[in-house]
């Protein structure tokens, strides 16, 4: 499912917004990228915090938020 992959690839590549384009939002997943060389990495810890957000939602949760209203961060 969508949930298991965008939450491994969050916490593994996560400052390279891989789940953000994984769940359909390119432009986020761009602004992930920005984020992470701005800061020279620190970023990428806000995708290993949503991968684990991701993981820990129950598959209804995760839906509603992140396929239905389309929630882009957190």
């Amino acid at each position: 499912s969508k949930k298991v992959l965008a939450g491994v690839m969050g916490i593994m590549f996560g400052g390279w917004g891989v789940h953000k384009f994984i769940l359909g939002m390119p432009l986020a997943g761009f602004l992930q990228i920005l984020i992470t060389f701005a800061t020279c990495g620190l970023g990428g810890l806000i995708g290993f915090i949503e991968g684990i957000i991701y993981l820990t939602k129950s598959d209804e949760q995760f839906y509603y938020q992140y396929m239905v209203q389309k929630r882009q961060w957190f």
